[in-house]
Formats: structure tokens, C-alpha cells, sequence
């Protein structure tokens, strides 16, 4: 629910950092499912802004305060803050989420934003996919615009262009009439697909009918 409604506030051109300060996250005076609900608000608000740092320090901060362990959904974006910055120790911490969190979706898709940000993260691209294979997500593959422009972002990487196109126009086709949130993001997704299969194919040598480069 709190990612829900800090992504709307987000699309709508507001924000929850607007209306909670990371005072309000660290306080230790409220009962627990205050402060988790608090904590969950603002540190969501972080990653859709990809303040990857800040989230790092906050969560880091509020392990150090907190009266108990911190709750699987908080430790899944602790290890989106490390993913996104591509930090190795964040795939240590996701695998150690997933454990916990078994087939929570609103869990596997911080896991997925965090993978699909990390660019320079050893196999990142590889397990972005196997992360899009588990049932939660699997189900909705075909249908979830965010999972399938998130797979399709790691085709590209992978060189695999157009599974990735093909990846990229379903989750276009996907998005409901009117929605312009994600929109720009998807469109910029395809032309840097279509760029990069471009250039592919203009470095590939051409061939003879004998099988010999041109």
C-alpha cells in the first residue's frame, strides 16, 4: 500500500519527502506499525526518485536505532539502494530477501527495479530474467508493462534485440488508455533497442553467399 501511494503522489507531481522528513522514519517514540508504515512512506518515496545514496544512509540509520529487526519489505529496499548503485553486497542482501519474502510481489518488483538499475552489477541482466521467471512475476509477465519494460531493458543488454522489442511493444500495448506516468520511459526503451540493434547490425560484416565477409 505505501509503495502504492507514494508512486501516485509521484505521478500526480507530488511527493511524500514533501510531507515526512527522515526525523519522522528515525523517531523511536511511536509503535511499531507507525513508525513501519512511516519508514515504508518515505523510504518508497526515495527509490522511485533513485535517491539510491540517501536511502542507503537512511535504512543503515534506522537499523542502528530500531527497537527490532527490520521488516523483510525495508531490507528489499535496502538492497534496491545497493543495487541501484550497482554494489555487489546488494545481490548478498536481495538473496537473503528473498528468502523471507518467497513470492511477495510488491518484494520481487523493489528486487527488480534495483537489478534493472544497477547497470554494472556482474550478471545483473542474467538475473534480472531469473528474477521475471518466478511465479509471482511469471504470471504477469505477459501482461505487467513495469516487469515487461524491465525485461526488455535486460534483453538490450544482453544483446538480444528483438526479444526485446518484442518485450518492449507488449508492455506498451499493456499500458491502460490514458496512462502517461511510465509512458516516455517505454518509448525511450524501444529507441534505444532499436538503436542498438541498429548498430549492431551495421558493425556485423556482411556476407558472401560462400559464407566469407564482404
Amino acid at each position: 500500500m505505501c509503495a502504492d501511494v507514494a508512486w501516485a503522489a509521484r505521478a500526480a507531481g507530488r511527493s511524500v519527502l514533501g510531507l515526512l522528513s527522515p526525523e519522522d522514519v528515525l523517531a523511536t517514540d511511536r509503535n511499531p506499525i507507525t513508525a513501519r508504515t512511516l519508514a515504508h512512506l518515505y523510504l518508497s518515496a526515495l527509490r522511485f526518485d533513485f535517491r539510491c545514496p540517501t536511502l542507503q544512509r537512511l535504512v543503515e540509520q534506522l537499523a542502528q536505532t530500531a527497537r527490532q529487526p527490520l521488516d523483510c519489505y525495508t531490507r528489499a529496499l535496502y538492497a534496491f539502494a545497493l543495487l541501484g548503485q550497482s554494489r555487489p553486497e546488494g545481490l548478498t542482501v536481495m538473496d537473503e530477501v528473498l528468502t523471507e519474502a518467497e513470492e511477495h510481489p510488491k518484494t520481487l518488483h523493489v528486487l527488480l527495479h534495483g537489478l534493472w538499475l544497477g547497470q554494472d552489477l556482474d550478471e545483473g541482466a542474467e538475473r534480472l530474467l531469473a528474477l521475471s521467471s518466478r511465479p509471482a512475476l511469471a504470471t504477469s509477465t505477459g501482461t505487467d508493462p513495469i516487469v515487461l519494460f524491465r525485461v526488455a531493458g535486460a534483453l538490450r543488454r544482453l544483446g538480444r534485440y528483438d526479444e526485446g522489442l518484442d518485450a518492449i511493444d507488449r508492455a506498451i500495448d499493456c499500458l491502460p488508455p490514458g496512462d502517461t506516468s511510465v509512458h516516455a520511459d517505454l518509448v525511450r526503451e524501444r529507441s534505444l533497442l532499436c538503436a542498438a540493434r541498429d548498430l549492431h547490425q551495421h558493425r556485423s560484416p556482411t556476407r558472401t553467399s560462400s559464407g566469407v565477409p564482404s
